[in-house]
């Protein structure tokens, strides 16, 4: 079963997420802050992570980065999440290390395909 793990502090966003993952199949890890993010992803090595960017204790910037400055670590794709779609944040967060980006409120079919372009690379090369 493919894991994620959904790094996001607002409450209606993590059930919303989690419920909609859960029913295609996915099993789901959750946390709300960027420290502990790091941390679990080294522990469960999930197969994606959804990271919040506007979080409390570390913010999903930093967490990224160090996510993916770790060997242990650095392979897992990362989508970021944010509400706040300023110019120039989707290079930002890229170049902290995410794989893709997704502006809140969530639009689920976007977020899937992406999901599905990261987790099976080769699918989708003719």
């Amino acid at each position: 079963m493919v894991r994620i793990l959904v790094v996001e502090d607002n409450p209606m966003n993590v059930d919303m997420l989690t419920r909609r993952l859960q029913k295609r199949g996915f099993e789901i890890l959750t946390t709300q802050d960027g420290a502990s993010a790091v941390e679990l992803a080294l522990i469960e090595q999930p197969d994606l992570i959804l990271m919040d960017l506007s979080l409390p204790v570390m913010d999903g910037w930093e967490a990224t980065s160090r996510i993916k400055a770790d060997p242990r670590t650095k392979s897992i794709p990362i989508i970021a999440l944010t509400a706040h779609a300023v110019a120039g944040d989707r290079e930002k967060g890229l170049a902290a290390g995410c794989d893709e980006y997704e502006t809140k409120p969530v639009n689920f079919a976007s977020l899937t395909s992406k999901m599905r372009q990261l987790l099976n690379p080769t699918s989708s090369e003719e």
